[in-house]
């Protein structure tokens, strides 16, 4: 599928420091954990990947940086946690004391399977979708997309292969899990859509 983007904009205070996740093609790549702020006073709190090249100056928990990049998605194959892992791949990065917080995701990709449309305990319906989105690489992520209300209605119309637009937010979402009789504290990652839209409004990548 050629009609692809991907594209995330975050601003937000660094939670932990940077530790070293993996190498790759002889670089490093650090991984530190981004807090924003929603305006309900909640914050998500987000997985970020940064390759050692961008980091041109010592990230300190409590800095707040802007960047941009993408939201990728990482099949664990070891099986020990959740099969699909996400984070941000930061393709840009600065350090940016009085930026004001921003939580903005932009996708087009195609749907993988069939969306599920339910409702919650409160009885407010919501859409699960689970979307492809092409890398120029050849490889594709696999992103965990929810919608709300009558944008939930609409995404539950869509069909396998169907191409789907939207903006929103990444956030983070904390739930438990009982595994062999014990339970765990565990966090989900997902894209909450604000609004649908068409390829045509995303600016060229």
């Amino acid at each position: 599928m050629e009609d692809c983007y991907n594209r995330v904009d975050l601003c937000g205070q660094v939670l932990t420091a940077p530790e070293p996740s993996h190498t790759n093609h002889g670089e490093t790549f650090y991984r530190f954990i981004l807090s924003v702020p929603r305006l309900s006073g909640q914050s998500d709190e987000l997985p970020v990947l940064v390759r050692q090249g961008l980091l041109t100056e010592e990230l300190r928990e409590g800095d707040t940086v802007t960047l941009a990049g993408q939201l990728r998605s990482f099949n664990n194959r070891s099986g020990q946690g959740r099969k699909l892992i996400l984070s941000v791949f930061a393709r840009s990065l600065a350090i940016t004391p009085d930026a004001a917080p921003l939580n903005r995701i932009r996708l087009c990709g195609a749907v993988c399977k069939p969306p599920v449309l339910r409702s919650t305990p409160l009885g407010r319906e919501i859409c699960d979708i689970l979307l492809a989105v092409n890398r120029r690489c050849g490889r594709s992520d696999y992103l965990p997309v929810i919608a709300w209300g009558l944008l939930a209605r609409q995404a539950a119309e869509l069909d396998t292969g169907d191409c789907f637009c939207a903006e929103g937010r990444v956030q983070s979402r904390v739930y438990l899990k009982v595994t062999e009789g014990t339970t765990q504290q565990r966090t989900a990652y997902e894209v909450s859509v604000m609004h649908m839209t068409e390829r045509e409004d995303f600016p060229p990548e």
